[in-house]
């Protein structure tokens, strides 16, 4: 191992005080040092961030490395290196001479190469008789050796940070699922709480994630989104414990009004089948009266007249009407999923239900749905509902392909009991980083 002296760089290159260093770290080498190449290669992988060198400077150290005809560098033997310009091009799957020379540079710059350039600035080798290597000119591989138990270091630090990065991502994401689908929830569940200060708190955070993060800005990201997610438990686990105090075993309020599981209650309303197909609202009130007077004399004609007249003034919903309308959620929430439909309210704004629903009319002729698919819409739904769902529909309207078949099959599910609002909602407000601009 030539570690004699000190090694110049050939032409105009300048010798630096880290070339001198390279030099001396050599020099320190114990005799009876030795690494496996690739392992240390691995190692280098590894630290590339702590070195500060590029994934494609490392595919020249790689070629070089492969130039070595040993698997070990060993203290004792000369690792230097002496491939053609031409033949590392090969071996870097043809990168230009330009770029070589670049990343060498770089190489030598980061204190991994040394070079020992010769008189006239070619490699080459001079070999003795038995053929062994006498002397030779290149670039040398032993500062890798010197500075591996160094790369061995920082290869350790870089994965350790590597998978604390992951695990405060994964926490984070767990973190974001569960207080979206709290605040959701709550939503849909009509619970009291500031839900809209939950979820502006929340969107602070979320707008808070740079693309590219270190594990210094991810942890008290992490912490402020797991003490609001305990505040929006706290606030819904109150609420739930008051709700279901009534129903704890050690308590003597429970009372059952119909034994049967398979029975309805009995103020509610239900529908009868006549013998012609036709569908008549019979309260099951009334039919628990009929059955209770059934043995006691009575006037038909009297019966049947407090009968009609009970069943005209009910309070009860119009036959077919479907269930009751979901309860129309926060403005605020509507017009932060929502933007879109900002502009077509009176005067460029919406400061109340009123100024939504003008918009919604606007909107569903600029949508063509047509007045029937919409006044269902508000039959069913509401007004207020029916407006938020336009509002909704304009918001993804380059996804929709027929707005008024859309709204309809809404309509219908709404009907059968099986669509929200609330889901939908969230899914726009997420989407839309920033509250929408509204006055009043």
């Amino acid at each position: 191992m030539e570690t004699d002296g000190i090694a110049t760089p050939f032409g105009q290159r300048a010798m630096t005080l880290g070339m001198l260093a390279s030099q001396a770290i050599v020099k320190t080498i114990p005799p009876e040092a030795s690494i496996d190449k690739w392992k240390l290669y691995r190692w280098l992988c590894e630290a590339r961030p702590k070195l500060r060198i590029s994934d494609r400077a490392l595919s020249v150290l790689n070629a070089l490395m492969s130039f070595y005809p040993k698997t070990e560098l060993a203290a004792g033997d000369s690792m230097v290196v002496f491939p053609s310009n031409m033949q590392l091009s090969l071996r870097t799957h043809g990168m230009a001479e330009t770029t070589l020379r670049r990343h060498l540079a770089a190489l030598v710059d980061a204190g991994l190469l040394m070079r020992r350039d010769s008189p006239n600035g070619k490699r080459y080798v001079r070999r003795d008789r038995e053929g062994e290597i006498g002397e030779a000119f290149g670039f040398s591989l032993a500062p890798l050796l010197a500075r591996a138990g160094e790369i061995e270091q920082l290869a350790a630090v870089v994965t350790a940070e590597r998978l604390l990065l992951q695990r405060l991502r994964e926490r984070i994401t767990l973190v974001r699922r569960d207080i979206v689908k709290l605040i959701e929830t709550a939503l849909e569940d009509d619970l009291a709480g500031d839900w809209m200060r939950f979820e502006a708190e929340y969107r602070v955070q979320i707008l808070g994630l740079p693309r590219i993060a270190t594990p210094e800005i991810l942890a008290p990201i992490l912490s402020a989104l797991e003490a609001l997610r305990s505040e929006i438990l706290k606030c819904m686990e109150d609420q739930i414990i008051f709700h279901n105090s009534a129903g704890y075993p050690d308590q003597t309020e429970r009372h059952k009004q119909n034994s049967k599981p398979d029975t309805k209650s009995d103020l509610e309303p239900r529908f009868e089948t006549k013998q012609d197909g036709q569908a008549e609202f019979q309260p099951d009130t009334l039919a628990a009266a009929d059955r209770t007077v059934a043995a006691k004399p009575r006037n038909p004609a009297t019966a049947d007249n407090q009968l009609n007249h009970d069943r005209v003034n009910s309070p009860q919903r119009p036959l077919g009407a479907g269930p009751e309308p979901q309860k129309p959620y926060p403005l605020p929430l509507v017009l932060q999923a929502c933007p879109e439909i900002v502009p077509f309210g009176p005067g460029g704004t919406i400061s109340g239900w009123r100024d939504l629903m003008t918009a919604a009319v606007v909107v569903r002729s600029m949508l063509a749905i047509s007045p029937s698919a919409y006044e269902n819409a508000c039959a069913v739904l509401g007004p207020e509902n029916a407006a938020t769902v336009i509002a909704c529909i304009l918001e993804r309207s380059g996804h929709i392909n027929s707005a008024g078949g859309y709204l309809r099959d809404l309509t219908r599910r709404a009907e059968r009991g099986e669509f929200t609002l609330g889901p939908m909602l969230m899914a726009l407000a997420r989407a839309n980083g920033e509250p929408a601009k509204r006055a009043g």
